[in-house]
């Protein structure tokens, strides 16, 4: 049972856990580090048992691992290759960074909600980040996916940050770019069925 002066810091940690979602959903690892560095500046309070992520240890790692792939998606070809594998893994960081956010809810309801709510909006970003970076190699040749790479990163990076700093306007710009994803997918589903 949830009481009435719990709902809205529930609402707003689940604000800022699906913002951090769709982050993922960019890049898995920037947002994760970002994080990590908050929760140890004290800027974000994670949920019992994540506190690992602002450990000295995990920023280091964090920092390594985004550095690593923010790089990597800088050369054509093998930007596709990584998109394909790290699918799963972009939504498994959605659902951890999701469920890290919802503090004083009983463990069930937190993995159930995280999945759901993290793991699927990582998932449905990344994808259709993914359809983007396939429509680029094959209109490019893959040369114009360093400049979607660019803005991947940058959209990682402020959406990670607005989620921290005004987790409701982060909010409605996930909202926003779920509907703009979903009406993409649909029109990119159509047009195959055409064919």
């Amino acid at each position: 049972m949830v009481d009435n002066l719990a709902l809205p810091e529930m609402l707003l940690a689940g604000a800022v856990g699906i913002s951090l979602a769709a982050a993922v959903g960019f890049r898995i690892f920037a947002p994760l580090l970002l994080v990590g560095i908050a929760a140890k500046t004290g800027h974000i309070h994670l949920a019992g048992g994540f506190e690992w992520l602002g450990s000295d240890l995990a920023i280091i790692m964090l920092g390594i691992a985004a550095v690593a792939e923010i790089s990597a998606y800088f050369f054509p070809f093998f930007d596709h290759l990584l998109d394909t594998i790290s699918a799963p893994v972009a939504m498994g960081a959605g659902t951890l960074l999701m469920a890290s956010t919802l503090i004083e809810m009983e463990p069930w309801l937190r993995w159930a909600i995280a999945l759901v709510a993290g793991g699927g909006t990582a998932g449905l970003i990344h994808t259709a980040t993914s359809a983007l970076r396939v429509g680029s190699t094959t209109s490019t040749g893959g040369l114009a996916n360093p400049v979607f790479a660019t803005m991947e990163v940058g959209g990682a990076t402020a959406l990670t940050l607005l989620a921290i700093v005004m987790p409701l306007v982060s909010l409605a710009l996930v909202v926003f770019l779920i509907s703009r994803t979903l009406r993409m997918l649909g029109w990119g589903w159509r047009k195959v069925r055409k064919h």
